[in-house]
Parts: structure tokens; sequence; C-alpha cells
């Protein structure tokens, strides 16, 4: 696979033997290959192989060349290494990182997953104020099919407004919600007005007469100003569209956009359904944001797919067994609403089509029931795998991962860059941190970081910005806290992990603040394993997670203790704590287990426990009819971890019969001593409840027998 290096009209000190050597290719250095030396590109991509171009800058140009370069059929991958590094204040010691960052752009594209499918025919919701709503429709109604949903008007309505020819559809009414997606979202709202929009032909004749000025130029009537003087009735004789006695009707309509520009947005999710677009009209209809989004609206017409971002597994999720709810990560994370439980089937439910891929889900799911899909974690894994190999391979050293979102994060990354090209008092980013892309950064969790780390990363660094909901950010603050107490618990020194956040401000004080934090990351030098692990990510988290723990535990710089205590909250580690007072060894705890880590002993009464396989989600905790069982968050570091022990056991209780064990002693004694004052439990029914069941019915029906032929001899 062919790669092109440009210096940017020799504004980057690249060494092409460096970057050759570590990617095993020879390389030649360009400075004008977007201008002069454009014809080495349109050579490489007439090869047939995939094309590596280090430019992102010239993206563009580059596939209008390829386009006109007879014979070119390759795939051309865009790089960058310029914002990333050659314009940083330390670009000469740059080279490794740039090996690393063109050595995975050599990797395969993701395998393909499963895809959700949108299909919009154009249907436009506009919710508002009339006077802007039929503005904004003027700029789309050449595109889509405008209905509007009048909310009154704004206070910048202009006299004379609104115009006498009805050119769209225009309904009103109250308790207007809102559900669905692109393509498939359904209004529903009460008609109440009194004023029939489609028999109403703006005379404004009602508007002029009503002495309480309860009506206003959306022809609706605000009923706490109306006092009956049903004036308006009157002047509206001929046309007939004024009834106050007219039934309050429930409406539903389907639509395939939302445009709202109410006050209060219908959809309040932080990241709402797909062809939904709330924007503050207030600022003008001339504001970037709405003509950005009037763009957005007259291209969603067609049909339009994504992948699926997850898998699930219902068989291993800990959110719900038995009628009893544990684990609820997922659900509370995601700032989508695509997750819901579903109690009557025990499990949570993702709609495909409300999910944006954040990842967030299976970052916080504890038994790896939720995985990310696109792509998937293996090939996540190789992808670091292959950066930090290829940075040590050149010459590099500590090499911090800087993860962050190809949205709004890697802006801030390139602006940085820009910056440090232009600014003498801005280093840009420093040559140890490696900038890594991703859908987005919640999508990343406790696996691949300590896998990063196994890999040779020296830190790994999560960016975010104003584009993570808040519950985002603390789900990952939470992962990043159990990571860190697991590495200082191994005696690795050091913070490995960080979350940095971008001011909400663009502009100077965004690429300061950002500069600084990457500078003390850059500088930082916390323990690692002394050599690199091998293994290969696997799609199951706890997998991945075992094998990522057996590296850095054989690599421990000190002597291990037992166990490392973790944070109650997010740990996906842990012991439990049975009060053997209280329980009763009813084992409904083992059938609500989802890792089998609770099992019981088929030879005698016994509840065994496998600390490897606890995910901490609760669910044994909230079973528990007697409240025996506490979570101990904590890693367990002696071979006793993956070994199966006893939390409790009892004797078994002896049926009075036949002598066969049935129960348990605690058990058996806790039942006869609640049941001891119940008048249906006195003499020989007491003595059943001592009985297995097989001599239980032999004892009824005995005692059945004996009373019927008692019977027939009394009389």
């Amino acid at each position: 696979m062919p790669t092109l290096i440009c210096d940017c009209n020799q504004t980057m000190p690249l060494q092409p033997k460096t970057l050759g050597t570590a990617l095993n290719e020879n390389l030649t250095l360009h400075s004008t290959l977007c201008r002069r030396e454009a014809g080495a590109f349109q050579k490489a991509v007439q090869s047939g192989d995939d094309v590596v171009v280090a430019c992102t800058q010239e993206k563009r140009l580059f596939a209008e060349v390829g386009q006109q370069t007879e014979g070119a059929t390759s795939v051309v991958r865009f790089v960058n290494i310029r914002e990333t590094g050659g314009w940083s204040k330390d670009a000469a010691s740059a080279s490794p990182k740039m090996a690393a960052l063109l050595a995975v752009a050599h990797l395969p594209d993701p395998e393909p997953v499963a895809t959700v499918t949108y299909t919009s025919t154009g249907r436009l919701l506009i919710v508002g104020p009339l006077d802007q709503a039929e503005q904004v429709a003027e700029l789309l109604a050449d595109t889509l099919a405008v209905t509007i949903f009048a909310q009154g008007v704004s206070s910048q309505a202009q006299p004379g407004f609104p115009g006498q020819e009805r050119k769209y559809p225009v309904i009103s009414g109250g308790g207007l919600s809102l559900k669905g997606w692109l393509g498939a979202f359904e209004a529903k709202w009460e008609k109440n007005n009194p004023i029939d929009l489609d028999l109403c032909t703006r005379c404004n004749a009602c508007v002029a007469v009503c002495p309480e000025g309860a009506i206003d130029l959306s022809y609706q009537i605000d009923s706490e100003k109306c006092t009956s003087h049903r004036d308006c009735v009157a002047v509206c004789k001929a046309a007939g569209a004024i009834d106050f006695n007219r039934e309050v009707q429930t409406v539903t309509q389907a639509f395939d956009l939302v445009l709202d520009l109410g006050v209060k947005p219908l959809v309040t999710l932080h990241a709402p359904p797909q062809g939904y677009f709330a924007v503050n009209a207030a600022a003008g209809l001339a504001s970037k944001g709405l003509l950005a989004t009037v763009v957005k609206l007259r291209d969603m017409v067609g049909e339009f797919e994504k992948p699926r971002f997850f898998a699930y597994k219902q068989k291993i999720c800990a959110h719900s067994r038995n009628e009893t709810v544990g684990c609820n990560a997922c659900v509370d994370i995601c700032s989508a609403g695509a997750i819901r439980s579903e109690k009557d089937r025990q499990q949570i439910v993702v709609s495909p089509h409300l999910c944006i891929g954040c990842g967030a889900c299976t970052t916080v799911c504890p038994t790896g029931a939720l995985t990310y899909a696109y792509p998937r974690a293996s090939e996540q894994g190789v992808r670091f795998k292959t950066l930090l190999s290829t940075y040590a391979k050149a010459g590099g050293t500590h090499p911090v991962l800087l993860l962050h979102s190809q949205g709004s994060g890697q802006q801030a990354v390139e602006a940085l860059g820009r910056a440090a090209q232009l600014q003498k008092t801005v280093r840009g980013v420093p040559a140890n941190v490696i900038p890594q892309a991703l859908w987005h950064t919640a999508s990343l969790g406790l696996d691949l970081w300590l896998s990063a780390i196994a890999f040779g990363a020296a830190q790994v660094a999560v960016l975010v910005t104003d584009e993570e909901a808040p519950a985002y950010l603390e789900g990952l603050a939470e992962q990043m806290r159990v990571a860190q107490a697991i590495l200082n618990g191994l005696g690795y020194a050091g913070v490995h992990f960080h979350l940095l956040r971008t001011p909400a401000e663009s502009g100077a004080g965004m690429v300061a603040s950002l500069d600084a934090s990457l500078q003390a990351l850059g500088r930082a030098r916390p323990t690692v394993p002394a050599t690199p692990a091998r293994f290969a990510v696997a799609q199951e988290k706890r997998s991945t997670l075992e094998m990522a723990l057996d590296h850095l535990i054989a690599q421990a710089p000190a002597a291990l203790p037992e166990a490392i205590e973790l944070p109650a909250k997010g740990s996906p580690f842990g012991s439990l704590l049975v009060n053997t007072d209280s329980c009763t060894l009813c084992l409904s705890c083992v059938s609500a287990c989802p890792a089998s880590a609770l099992q019981d002993n088929p030879e005698r009464p016994q509840l065994k426990f496998i600390e490897k396989n606890c995910v901490q989600c609760g669910l044994c905790a909230t079973t528990c009819p007697e409240d025996a069982i506490t979570l101990q968050p904590r890693l367990l570091l002696t071979p006793q971890r993956k070994e199966a022990r006893v939390l409790n056991e009892t004797q078994p209780y002896q049926c009075i019969r036949c002598g066969k064990p049935f129960g348990t002693l605690k058990a058996i004694e806790s039942m006869l001593g609640k049941l001891a004052g119940h008048a249906m439990f006195q003499g020989a029914a007491a003595d059943r409840l001592k009985m297995c069941s097989d001599c239980r019915v032999i004892d009824i029906y005995s005692a059945d027998n004996e009373l019927k032929i008692t019977d027939i001899r009394s009389t």
C-alpha cells in the first residue's frame, strides 16, 4: 500500500527514512503534493493498490484529481500528521508518532455490520410562532411538504402579518407531544381551538372585534383572556369558523421531519432523535444555527442508513431476573432515550433507530451483555496494538493515547495544531501524545483502556467537549477511578487515566487550556509494564479484562497485596459478604445471578461463589429475601479468585417419616417458627411441614382414608 507524505511547503520537519523504516516502505518526501507534485498522487492511484495520503487539508482536492485521473482505481485513505504533530513546537521528535498514525491508516476498514434504515418522503412539521414558521417554510417548501403547528405569534411579528395567501396547512391545539424518529414521527395533540383553521379565511375580523384581545394572528383563542362576549362568533357568521361548543378531539398525524422553533422544545434529550431539530428562533431567522438547519433539512429526503452500533446478549444481562431489577447502568446513562426496561420480558430493549452509537451503555455494562459493534472491540484492539508497537519500533517512549470524538474533539485538536504553527506561545500536540478519533468518546471503557496500558501506553486520556452528555462524563469518570485503583493497587505509580474537558467557549481560551493540559500529560512519567502484552482483544468484555489483568499482574513492579479495594460505584469486580446467621440457603440468589458467580452444590446444602465471575450487579442482594448479602467491590489477586469457595453451608433437614434429606435445617426451622401460631398448621399439619414432598402426599392421603373409615363406622 503506497504512502505519500508531504511537508506542506516545508513547514514540517519530516524524516522520510525514519518513517519508512517503521513502515517497512521506501518513502519519498514531497512539499507540494496537492499542487506541482500532484503527478505522484495520480501515479499512485493508478496502481490499483490502496493509497495512504498524509494530508487531510486537501482531501477534497485529491478526490477531484483522482476522479479526473484516467485509470485511477485505488481506494485513498487520508491521515492528519500536520496538526497532530508536524506543526507542534517539538515536531522534530514527532516521527515515531507520525509513523504510528500512518501505520494505523494502513489497517483495513472495520468489518461491515447490520444497518438501520430510515425512509423520509419529506413530510415536515414546523412547530412555533406562526410568523416565523411561515418565513422558514418559504425556504423549504420547494423541497419538503410543510405543515405548520402554530403556537401564537412572535413578539417580532411585523405589521400586516400574516399574508392572505394560505400556502401551507396550519394546525393548532394544546398538549402537543412527539415520539418517533426520522421518517416515523408521530405528533399528538388536542384540537381544542374554537377556531377551525380549515374554515378560517384570515379576514382578521375576529381579531379586530374581540374586546379582550384574546385572539392573536395565529387565530387561536386565549381562554384565560376570553370572557365569553362571543362577538367573534357573530362577526364570523358567514364563514362559520368559530364554535365554542365544538368537542375537543385528540389528533395524531405522521411526519418524517420536525423543526421545532418553540420556546420550550418538545424533545429535551441531550441526543434527540434523528430528523428532529430544535432551533431558538429568537436570534432571528438569519441566525447561523437556523440557516445551517435549513440546509440539512433540504437534504433529508430519501433513504438513509447507519450501522447498528450495538449487539445484545440477553442471557448474560444483569438487568433483571425473577422479576427483580438489579443493574440499570445502561438505562440510566443513555442520553438518547434508546434503552428501556421491559419488566414483563425481564430484559432491556434497545431501539436501533434512536441509538446514536455513543456506546456509553457498552462502557458501563458490567457483564458485556451490550457490546459495541462498529467498530468491534477486537478491531479497536488491533488499532491500539498497531499504533503503540509502531511507535515503539520507531524509537518513541512514554506514549499517551489521546482519544477524542471525530467531531468537536477533532476540531479542537486541529485548532491547537494550527495555533502552534502561528503563535509562539502555543506548543501544540506533544510528540508523545497520539490522537485517535472515535465515533464517540464514551464507546471505550475499562477493558480497552487497561489493554492499551498493557500494550505499552503510558497514559490514556479522553478529550470531551460539549458534545458529551453529563451522564457520559460521570460514567467515564467512574470507569477511570476503577481502572486507576487497579493499576495503583498493583504497584504502578502515578496517574494513568485522564478525563480532559475543553472549555465551553471556542477560540484562544480553548486552545490555551488544551495546550496546557496536553503539555502536562506529555511530561508525566507514570510506571508501566516493562514488557508490552501480545494478547488479542476479544469481543467479549470480560475475556479482554481477564487477559489485560493477567498481563498487568504478571508485570507488576512490586509485591502484590491479597486484594485491591475498588470504588463502590462502577466496579465490575468484587466479592460478596453473606450473613450466615440470616441466610437460610434458599438459593434464590443462585438463580438470579447472570454470571454464574453463585452456585449451589447438588450433594449438600451449600452456597458457592467464584469471585472471578462476579460483576457486582447486585441482583443477588436485591433478590435475597433475608437481606443477607452485601457487595464488596475489590479485585482479589490470590489464586482463590478463580476457584469456587463456600460462602455458607448448613446441615440438611431430614424427613421425619422417611429420613430423606430435604431443604436445610435453618430454612425449615425458620418456617416452623413463623407458622407456629397459625391455626392451619397445628398438630398433624405442623408435622407435615417436617416431611419431604413425597411423604407429605402419602400422609395426607392416609389421613383422608382414616377419616373416611371413621365416618363409615360411625354411621
